[in-house]
């Protein structure tokens, strides 16, 4: 295994994926009002600001902003999967390792999550318009506002983001390998 050192910058601004274990289940979206309480709590014990976010049936994209003093990301992104875990009852189809089970850990979550600092205005930007673009790369609707899983319509309402937002706004050259 490759030995892979995480950035970790105080105040950095990050975009971060997780996917459940599972990835054909529709778990996250089954069970939104849970993510949501699981998202709030977490907001309300860790120092960060929202800056983008969607959740999928089997993974979440999110862009935040930590606080000045703050490059610990990793353990927000714990607490979110540790406090939604708590409210979904054990599934069947969980399947729970030994190494799992040795430090108590639920077989809902892929363990590792991936993470990008981003270093400037054109990174950023490419990073909010794929996570709302989200859906429609994986074929849950046709535009990004047909999803009512994100913040594109919080930005929309914001005037961040034009009421007809799509695809052709993006760079096509722009992708991620992660999804």
């Amino acid at each position: 295994m490759r030995n892979y050192i995480r950035d970790k910058t105080k105040g950095g601004c990050y975009f971060l994926t997780f996917n459940l274990q599972d990835r054909q289940s529709q778990l996250l979206t089954t069970h939104i009002n849970e993510f949501r309480q699981a998202f709030k709590k977490t907001k309300q014990r860790q120092s960060f600001e929202l800056n983008a976010m969607v959740v999928l049936p089997d993974h979440v994209h999110l862009l935040i902003t930590l606080a000045d003093d703050n490059d610990n990301y990793a353990n927000i992104v714990a607490n979110l999967k540790a406090n939604f875990s708590r409210q979904i009852p054990k599934l069947e189809s969980e399947n729970i390792s030994p190494s799992r089970a040795d430090k108590k850990e639920r077989g809902l979550w892929q363990r590792r999550f991936w993470e990008h600092r981003i270093r400037d205005d054109n990174d950023y930007k490419q990073h909010v318009d794929y996570i709302h673009y989200n859906p429609v790369k994986h074929g849950y609707c046709s535009q990004p506002t047909e999803w009512k899983y994100s913040t594109i319509h919080k930005l929309i309402s914001d005037g961040l983001y034009p009421k007809g937002w799509s695809y052709s706004d993006i760079d096509d050259r722009f992708t991620l390998y992660h999804d």
